[in-house]
């Protein structure tokens, strides 16, 4: 028997990828809602309490609201707004971090996908933290790019418009205020003591991210050289299927290089004085939708690289 999936938001540029995903995945029924009535509570609730798992890719207000129309306590439900990523009940959908977050989606009724951006920049400091080679305190910043599909129907449409401004030609930083969405999720699961100063840019292609973390290691509670970081943040993902360690300099490191996968690459460059650590992944894959599908696969108890590449 097949396993019952729900996509509410499904027009969506989220949800539009995970349908795309989810249309051959073989192990799964896609419920699919009407046109006419995707904004019906009703039949929207109706399905959703039918549903084994049920994917949220809608505004964070609207995906709270969604949660309360959830009643069946089997159904289990992947949010892929900011709404509960930092909130302690749910589970953040990260299952590379540590082989106890693994189980615990696999278990949970409510999980917290992850942001694309957060994605990048936890990938890079989470292990950095969790092994002492920086304490909590340490002050991080990081600048990530990404490609304009990040930015939701609005931004594509500005983007791919014949009438658009020359400013669309050229990369664009936003969120001067340090005030991005994804800062809380950034702090809250790396353990750090504030968050980080974070520079995120826009650029005129569709998909694709990399986010670099500039590092400092007279800074690092312990010495380390760079060769002896790589080895140690090699061996904390080797029981990954999705992110991998590159051993050559990149020369020119292109944003769009893991577009349409799931994977998710670390570039550890620089020398034994100053490191970048730079995630390079699919905005739209480890970054959202292939998150999203790699999270139900665990939870569904099937392999999960199921769908994906």
């Amino acid at each position: 028997m097949k396993h019952k999936i729900f996509i509410d938001g499904q027009v969506g540029t989220t949800g539009l990828q995970l349908r795309q995903r989810l249309e051959h995945h073989p192990n799964i029924e896609l419920m699919l809602i009407s046109e006419e009535l995707r904004k019906d509570e009703t039949e929207r609730k109706r399905l959703m309490n039918r549903a084994d798992v049920v994917f949220l890719c809608l505004p964070d207000a609207a995906a709270k609201e969604a949660v309360t129309l959830v009643e069946n306590p089997e159904v289990c439900i992947i949010d892929a707004s900011t709404a509960h990523r930092t909130n302690p009940l749910w589970t953040y959908g990260f299952p590379e971090l540590s082989p106890r977050l693994k189980e615990e989606i696999a278990k949970s009724k409510r999980i917290a996908n992850p942001g694309c951006h957060a994605t990048g920049f936890i990938a890079a400091v989470y292990p950095l933290v969790k092994l002492g080679i920086v304490s909590p305190d340490y002050p991080f910043s990081a600048h990530s790019i990404t490609g304009y599909s990040g930015g939701g129907k609005g931004m594509i449409q500005e983007y791919e418009a014949a009438d658009r401004s020359i400013a669309y030609e050229s990369p664009r930083q936003y969120a001067l205020s340090q005030a991005h969405k994804h800062l809380p999720e950034m702090q809250y699961i790396t353990g750090l003591s504030a968050p980080p100063v974070f520079s995120p840019i826009v650029c005129d292609f569709y998909r694709g991210m990399e986010t670099c973390v500039p590092l400092q290691s007279r800074l690092f509670s312990k010495k380390i050289t760079k060769a002896e970081l790589t080895l140690l943040i090699e061996d904390f993902y080797k029981e990954s299927s999705f992110i991998k360690i590159a051993h050559e300099e990149s020369g020119f490191l292109p944003s769009n290089l893991m577009a349409d996968s799931n994977g998710l690459i670390l570039y550890i460059e620089g020398n034994d004085e100053q490191i970048t650590i730079t995630s390079v992944f699919d905005n739209l894959g480890k970054g959202a939708s292939g998150a999203a599908v790699q999270n139900m696969n665990i939870v569904l108890g099937l392999d999960e690289t199921e769908s994906l590449i």
